[in-house]
């Protein structure tokens, strides 16, 4: 008689991530200072993700750039384009707001704060705007100066398909899509000895504060949790009110969705849903859906800016690195950029949480704590982009006058066929 064996069930890299978290901050407070002999290897973790990831921020760039399909411009894309930004930029300030007043960041000290304070250089802010053009690309890779690289790859990208549609010829699309595949392939790689780089990291930061690590993870996940109410507290009654419709009726009709974002932390996942409530259930017409679920999906995170900007002021806090006000201006402006072509990578946090850090000069050891904890970070996240991404379409269909109100009231009923053509 054969019996059969059942298949065990792999553990997902965010469960492994998690568990590593558990276990480094456990034994490094019980083995104490003796656990930074382990730094090393989270060090060679950190810097395996450093090396990708210019390379990886420019083919994203460009390529998104090069590949936009200029017909689909019109009022429909500017209304949407322009609610995007509004909701992104509304989310990056309340972000800077919660993380000055709530300071996650305090409470952990990593002990590089006075050396990364001497780095910090007073420049103008004509100095600023004027090193955001490179003079010699090659130059800006080398060095990490990522918002000359991204003007670049932004250029290059325009270029890039201006010279596909005036020639016909893809190749140079092509390329970058293609070398964007390889780098990716580069992360994901690397993200396989994701669990042994953040136990061996915050060993070492458990090792030294102990179990107090814990608090600012705490804090962090609460500022996030807050912000996303006072999002809700804000951007709800504001659509409801420029639409004309009933606000009370708005949370039933956001459940399915928003469960779905929480646990699943995926707007991709989320897209058929959402497009399909966003007809079924708010009024929005098909064309509107169709044309801004896609987009809103890739380009509208008004979690994720409010996510970075308090990443960033939480490594600015737990290392002690005073952030200029012009640095703050430029953490705004890089979270907002990296919003608008979210790379989608397992572990892509870990990529975005290093581009910024390196960007801003900061040093990265906070970063460990932050990748312990961001599946419950994505929750927060994710519920908050995919809602606004439905909220951008009802005020587009207003704005184009194609908003049914009747469905949105439940008095007639409409259905939502996707169809293969």
């Amino acid at each position: 008689m054969e019996v059969k064996k059942q298949k065990v069930k792999k553990l997902s890299l965010a469960t492994w991530i998690l568990i590593a978290t558990l276990g480094g901050i456990v034994f490094g407070s019980i083995v104490g200072p003796a656990a930074s002999n382990l730094k090393v290897v989270g060090d060679i973790f950190i810097r395996l993700i450093q090396m990708s990831v210019v390379i990886l921020v420019m083919t994203a760039v460009a390529s998104a750039l090069a590949n936009i399909d200029t017909g689909s411009a019109g009022k429909m894309g500017l209304y949407t384009f322009v609610s995007i930004i509004i909701f992104t930029m509304i989310s990056a300030g309340i972000g800077l707001a919660l993380g000055l007043i709530v300071k996650p960041g305090q409470g952990i000290s990593l002990g590089v704060g006075e050396i990364a304070k001497t780095e910090v250089v007073s420049t103008s802010l004509s100095d600023t705007i004027l090193n955001f053009v490179p003079t010699n690309v090659i130059g800006s890779m080398a060095s990490g100066a990522m918002i000359s690289c991204i003007v670049f790859s932004i250029f290059l990208g325009l270029a890039a398909g201006m010279y596909k549609k005036q020639t016909g010829k893809s190749g140079i699309v092509d390329w970058l899509n293609e070398m964007n595949g390889i780098i990716m392939n580069i992360i994901k790689m690397v993200m396989k000895f994701a669990p042994i780089g953040i136990f061996c990291l915050l060993a070492n930061v458990s090792g030294s504060v102990g179990f107090k690590v814990i608090i600012p993870m705490i804090k962090f996940l609460g500022c996030l949790a807050l912000g996303d109410l006072i999002q809700f507290l804000i951007y709800l009654p504001t659509t409801a009110a420029i639409c004309d419709v009933g606000l009370a009726k708005m949370p039933k009709k956001f459940a399915k969705m928003s469960i779905m974002a929480m646990t699943t932390t995926s707007s991709a996942i989320c897209l058929p849903t959402k497009m399909e409530d966003e007809v079924t259930k708010f009024g929005v017409s098909r064309e509107v859906a169709a044309f801004t679920g896609p987009i809103t999906m890739s380009m509208n995170s008004c979690g994720a800016v409010q996510c970075y900007i308090l990443a960033i002021l939480f490594m600015s806090q737990a290392t002690g690195v005073v952030l200029t006000p012009g640095q703050l201006g430029m953490a705004i402006l890089l979270s907002v950029l990296m919003c608008m072509g979210t790379i989608v990578v397992p572990g892509g946090m870990v990529v975005t949480y290093t581009f910024l850090a390196t960007s801003l000069g900061l040093p990265v050891e906070a970063m460990s704590v932050l990748i312990g904890i961001d599946w419950f970070s994505g929750m927060f996240r994710t519920v908050m982009n995919v809602d606004v991404d439905c909220m951008v379409a009802m005020l587009v269909s207003k704005k184009l006058g194609v908003l049914d109100k009747e469905v949105y009231d439940e008095v007639k009923t409409v259905e939502y066929a996707i169809t293969n053509e």
